[in-house]
């Protein structure tokens, strides 16, 4: 979509692909963030309020960590598994925070799309949508659908701004990371209108014994190479935890990068995170990833998921491992720094 184009136009031409529409479908990544919990949240209301659109919302994978699953149920927000759902029965197909033909949502790319809706940057697959607005400068996707609901000049209900602003937070760091002057005028906008309290109680949400065990592992496997910190977190039930080591180990003092790497089912996930502006994390998981995988992101924060075709011997893997690390170090300074333990 044109740079040039309005909030009011964008609206219209969404408007046109959902009118007639009586259900739809809002696909998510298949293991949701705040951003795309709160984005799908903001879609539905759109769907509901200008079009009377009964919505449903789909993913493959699950939920683990404790402030997302305290975020859905606030909203009340009911999400099936995608195998579970009959895809003719919905007259339009939308998906939020995600793209078809990424690594991170498992949807057949070959079926066209009504409507997508994304921060990151665009992949050849979205083109064939009927509506796409994807703006890879913006922090998050609530941002978007902020701007969606405000040209139609919905009243946002608190839960659903709640959840926006937790989302905007969330994947920008507290409008510290790749936030823009959409982001922080769309936080500003959504707080006087968001419950505090609850935001406080989803970001407080107890956390499992179990949390605490993985966190252990990442921080007894971490290893510093000059401002850089490499983990491999073993094998996981979901990717969130891998993505929040990468953050926290980011804190570290003087480190630039942090590179975590984990098994999830037959997948080897990484994430990337860095404080470094001069090379871009996206371009390097999309290197990491190869042919045989996926890859892409942001500057600041990225991913790469690669198949493991049943190698699930653990030299194998690991022999994966070094290999992932030592091009992730060619990739971002010396590649010869010697490792040595974050926690000793």
């Amino acid at each position: 979509m044109g740079k040039a184009m309005t909030p009011a136009t964008r609206l219209a031409r969404l408007s046109s692909v959902l009118d007639g529409a009586r259900s739809m479908l809002i696909i998510v990544q298949n293991t949701p963030d705040p951003d795309a919990i709160a984005a799908a949240a903001a879609l539905r209301e759109l769907a509901n309020q200008r079009h009377d659109i009964a919505c449903s919302i789909g993913y493959s994978g699950g939920i683990w960590r404790a402030e997302n699953l305290a975020l859905l149920r606030y909203l009340s927000l009911k999400t099936r598994p995608l195998s579970d759902l009959d895809l003719d029965r919905f007259d339009r197909l939308s998906m939020v925070d995600a793209q078809p033909g990424a690594g991170n949502v498992s949807f057949d790319a070959s079926v066209r799309l009504d409507v997508v809706i994304d921060h990151h940057p665009i992949r050849r697959e979205t083109r064939s949508a009927r509506f796409t607005d994807v703006r890879s400068r913006y922090g998050a996707t609530s941002t978007i659908l902020y701007e969606y609901l405000k040209a139609a000049k919905i009243e946002i209900p608190t839960p659903v701004a709640t959840a926006m602003i937790y989302g905007i937070r969330s994947d920008t760091q507290d409008l510290g990371r790749e936030s823009t002057k959409a982001d922080v005028e769309a936080f500003l906008d959504l707080y006087p209108h968001a419950n505090a309290r609850a935001i406080g109680r989803i970001v407080q949400a107890p956390l499992p014994r179990s949390y605490f065990s993985k966190l252990r592992t990442a921080l007894d496997e971490a290893r510093v190479y000059g401002n850089r910190i490499v983990s491999y977190l073993g094998h996981m039930e979901s990717p969130e935890m891998i993505a929040e080591a990468a953050d926290l180990l980011l804190r570290a003092e003087e480190v630039r990068w942090t590179m975590t790497l984990g098994v999830v089912d037959d997948w080897l996930h990484v994430s990337l995170r860095t404080g470094d502006g001069d090379r871009h994390a996206g371009r390097i998981a999309q290197n990491l990833a190869g042919r045989r995988g996926f890859g892409g992101g942001h500057q600041a924060l990225a991913a790469a998921q690669i198949p493991l075709n049943g190698t699930n011997g653990k030299r194998q893997i690991r022999k994966m491992v070094r290999d992932l690390t030592r091009r992730f170090l060619r990739a971002t300074g010396d590649r010869n720094a010697t490792g040595k333990k974050l926690c000793t």
